[in-house]
């Protein structure tokens, strides 16, 4: 069984081919890195003409590092959602164009669908198993029970954890993209130095949110302590606010996850497995300390190969691949969704006080 996967949704343009015995024949991304640099983030309008103008390249290129045809392919897949609409777009259309060409069946991917699965491209990590997804544009809880069924526990409020770091990062003046920027500066830098706040730490059961996130009052206290030194700030100064932040982001995600932790053992005791993908989980001192959060409660921690956790084709091929399996095919009519969620019930759930 063989996939195309194509990844438009943000601001890297991929695609990748990949086979059902976990082997990637071709796979190519390029980043826009150098396009938005100059604003901080990213432009949607500059990233949708971006894959407008290379994506077809890239598609004939993975093609022809897996030395294959396009009527060999067993399957189209997609990224259909969530994202930048624009980006979704050239995405899913060049798939469907492809799989209307040859009838291999299109899969329309949800973006978190194919990081929850990534980690089951690089080995066998049965089902069920409870995620930690922390990427620039979500942070999220939810138990992958099989493909296409999850169960969300918790979410951010605001800000997603990746977009904390970015901004953050741009407020010290650390460049951009700001996540791996802020986490070298914190490296030289003095944890607890400056008392930054740890949002929603210590909710318990009765507050009914006890796995949620929240981190745009973090960001805001970093700037006002910015704002606070007397004078302007010392390269000492940056990498302690940066040490702190990154300990705070840490405190944080390891008070929710051991909340998810508990929640997930009471409804699957005896299948202990915890997964960190997304972005953030290339962070080596958050994903050192969720190890150990893990460790301590029995729990073995998969995290996906670096080049799994940024956005990606191969995740995306592979999605289709587990989707493939189980018949999950879907329509020529299909349509991009900027919203999708993994758990199209939680939101029904909470409003009703199940969760």
């Amino acid at each position: 069984m063989i996939v195309l996967g194509i990844e438009t949704s943000c601001d890297e343009t991929a695609a990748a081919v990949v086979d059902d015995n976990r082997t990637v024949r071709g796979a190519a991304v390029l980043s826009q890195i150098d396009d938005h640099r100059a604003y901080g983030g990213v432009v949607p309008e500059i990233a949708a003409r971006a894959h407008v103008n290379h994506l077809d390249g890239l598609v004939a290129r993975v093609m022809a590092e897996a030395k294959i045809s396009f009527d060999q392919l067993d399957g189209v897949a997609a990224t259909a959602g969530p994202g930048l609409i624009g980006g979704l777009m050239v995405g899913l259309m060049t798939a469907k164009a492809i799989s209307a060409v040859t009838t291999a069946p299109l899969l329309a991917v949800n973006h978190l669908e194919a990081h929850a699965l990534s980690v089951r491209l690089e080995g066998e990590v049965p089902f069920p198993y409870l995620l930690l997804l922390i990427s620039g544009g979500h942070c999220q809880l939810v138990i992958v029970k099989q493909v296409g069924a999850y169960r969300l526990l918790g979410t951010t409020i605001d800000d997603a954890v990746g977009e904390a770091f970015d901004k953050s990062a741009k407020l010290l003046g650390l460049g951009y993209p700001g996540g791996p920027a802020l986490e070298q500066a914190a490296a030289a830098g003095d944890p607890a130095r400056f008392a930054l706040p740890r949002p929603l730490l210590g909710r318990s059961a009765r507050d009914g949110r006890r796995c949620d996130f929240s981190f745009s009052g973090l960001k805001t206290a970093l700037r006002h302590t910015l704002a606070e030194l007397p004078a302007a700030p010392s390269a000492e100064d940056v990498a302690d606010l940066a040490a702190s932040f990154q300990a705070a982001i840490g405190d944080v995600l390891c008070d929710r996850s051991r909340h998810a932790l508990a929640l997930y053992q009471q409804r699957h005791p005896g299948a202990a497995r915890f997964v960190v993908a997304g972005g953030v989980a290339a962070n080596a001192y958050l994903r050192a300390r969720l190890d150990a959060l893990a460790a301590d409660h029995g729990f073995a921690m998969a995290v996906p190969a670096p080049e799994l956790c940024t956005d990606n084709g191969v995740m995306v091929a592979w999605a289709g691949i587990e989707r493939l399996r189980v018949g999950l095919t879907d329509a020529l009519d299909v349509a991009a969704q900027a919203r999708w969620p993994l758990d199209p019930d939680a939101a029904a759930r909470r409003q009703s006080n199940q969760e």
